[in-house]
């Protein structure tokens, strides 16, 4: 039986950011590329963000454009709907906000009609 094709979208938030990321750091698009690989291969890279009301991810990512280690490069959150449909939800620098209330990404996701 052949397997599922696995779609990844993304949310209006999540472009918004990284548009704006991308003009601060250059490598921002190859620094996301190996977690977007690994969700196309059905990995779900990661920790569930506890409290959340759907099977919500955060990611650290390694921001190549500074030398420092993942705890002081991105987060990536995503939000799986199914195995085969992934939303990308937000994604920011953790320089620039700590942190993001599972409220804000419940809100993020309903605005989206997800």
């Amino acid at each position: 039986m052949p397997e599922q094709e696995i779609r990844i979208s993304v949310t209006f938030e999540f472009k918004r950011n990284l548009r704006g990321l991308a003009k601060k750091f250059l490598s921002i698009r190859s620094d996301l590329q190996p977690i977007i690989d690994q969700l196309f291969r059905g990995e779900l890279p990661g920790d569930k963000i506890p409290g959340a009301k759907v099977p919500v991810y955060k990611v650290r990512i390694k921001n190549s454009d500074i030398q420092k280690g993942k705890r002081a490069g991105y987060r990536c959150i995503y939000y799986l709907k199914s195995r085969q449909d992934i939303v990308l939800v937000t994604i920011y620098s953790k320089s620039d906000q700590s942190d993001i209330s599972n409220s804000r990404i419940h809100t993020i996701i309903n605005e989206m009609g997800y």
